[in-house]
């Protein structure tokens, strides 16, 4: 009896730990390297040692005027390459001892290299860089794409794929011109301008729901149609009568009193139109909506696991229209905010924007607040193409025209690594 009731010997424990381990993945820390390799090499070694950069960062109207200044160019880039290379060994380091990087070493390195860029594109420039105008242009060339990526996230999150966000926006800045131009308000076209969006999404919805067609080539034929359409109806319309449906009046700006006129910081976030305004709101409300609220909770359960979402009571198929919709309405707003401006419709004005949002998109990993860091980065690549052709550089142009998009196809080769879309993105829900 004693020997039923012994306790059996103990089995020798096996030690697992170095077969579980998950490979290490050094294509970051490689990346790094190159980079901050290349940022010595070509910023710091080439630069002439005699030249000097100059930057301005004060505007008109600041509690504080900075006047310009000038650094040495070859030296200041120096330090920064070298600051480059420090961070790209300890990212290497961390990596080797499998220590998570700290999210604020890629934007530290990423500025440093860009400062050093800075530095060796304007060396011996009579102009002085004026930052303050580049971050500027930066945030308000980002904020189509903002709007954009938030309408693919609100899609995608939900199961549907949206790569109709370039003719939503298109239909959107149409709209907006259009109802602007006729009414002499620039807020009219604002208004205007969603339902444009919305309708477009309408109809890919439509189709990838109740006809269940494939949702990519739904989306490439509505960019294609709204494209054929706009391009139609410019030159048969707006081309007859370009004062009284191609004049849109400009969004009047409106500085927010005392942060507006903080330096650099003010002008760059504070005075503006409110297109601008209504971006900063948008993505705040989706990333508490999208990850902390009862709606967002049904989106992204329809997007992951839509017959667990339809066995608990959600109708799948609804949602996915509601927020196809609104996906579109959003969209349509960030075609407004191209025209803001006061700028007057042209064929094919997004120039593949749309896309660009969609990248910006994947890059944030279906997150507003990653959406929006991603869409500041391709704005800024925008942005700092337009003030370096102004200003010459030595940058043939047609690298400059490319910058954008060159931007993109890196940050999404090399940054996004890993990531995971909504499970049931794509597939048609029947019950």
């Amino acid at each position: 009896m004693s020997a039923l009731t012994s306790t059996p010997p103990a089995t020798p424990q096996v030690q697992t730990a170095g077969a579980v381990q998950a490979r290490i993945a050094w294509r970051t820390p490689v990346i790094y390297g190159v980079v901050s390799l290349i940022s010595l090499v070509v910023f710091a070694l080439m630069t002439p040692g005699d030249d000097t950069t100059r930057f301005m960062v004060s505007s008109r109207g600041d509690f504080t005027e900075i006047a310009p200044f000038a650094v040495p160019s070859q030296l200041t880039a120096l330090l920064l390459s070298v600051v480059a290379v420090a961070l790209a060994a300890w990212a290497t380091w961390m990596t080797a001892q499998r220590v998570k990087v700290p999210a604020w070493l890629p934007m530290v390195f990423g500025g440093v290299v860009l400062l050093a860029f800075l530095v060796w594109v304007m060396a011996g420039n009579s102009n002085a860089m004026p930052v303050t105008v580049l971050l500027t242009s930066a945030l308000v060339l980002a904020v189509p794409l903002v709007f954009g990526a938030m309408a693919g996230l609100l899609c995608e999150r939900s199961g549907i794929i949206n790569i109709a966000i370039e003719g939503q926006l298109l239909g959107g800045a149409f709209l907006a011109v259009v109802v602007g131009s006729q009414t002499g308000n620039p807020y009219l076209g604002l208004v205007a301008a969603p339902l444009a969006g919305a309708l477009v999404g309408w109809v890919l919805v439509t189709f990838a729901v109740k006809y269940r067609i494939d949702q990519i080539i739904v989306g490439v034929v509505l960019n294609v149609l709204v494209i054929g359409i706009t391009n139609y109806l410019f030159s048969t319309v707006l081309t007859q009568n370009p004062q009284a449906l191609n004049n849109p009046p400009r969004l009047p700006t409106l500085p927010i009193p005392v942060l507006s006129s903080i330096p650099v910081i003010g002008p760059v976030l504070f005075n503006h139109s409110i297109v601008i305004y209504l971006m900063y709101v948008a993505v705040a409300v989706l990333q508490v909506m999208v990850f902390r609220s009862r709606w967002g909770l049904r989106m992204r359960s329809v997007g992951e696991h839509p017959k667990a979402a339809d066995t608990v009571g959600i109708n799948v198929n609804r949602t996915r229209v509601r927020n196809t919709v609104l996906g579109g309405a959003v969209a349509g707003l960030g075609g407004a905010a191209l025209v803001a401006a006061g700028l007057a419709f042209t064929k094919e004005l997004t120039s593949g924007k749309g896309y660009i949002a969609l990248a910006a998109m994947i890059l944030g990993r279906w997150s507003p607040k990653g959406a929006l860091a991603a869409s500041l980065l391709f704005g800024f690549a925008d942005a700092l193409r337009q003030v370096l052709n102004n200003l010459g550089s030595p940058v043939p142009s047609q690298f400059l025209a490319m910058l954008p998009y060159l931007a993109t196809i890196f940050a999404v080769a090399g940054l996004v690594g890993r990531v995971r879309a909504p499970a049931a993105e794509g597939i048609p829900y029947v019950k």
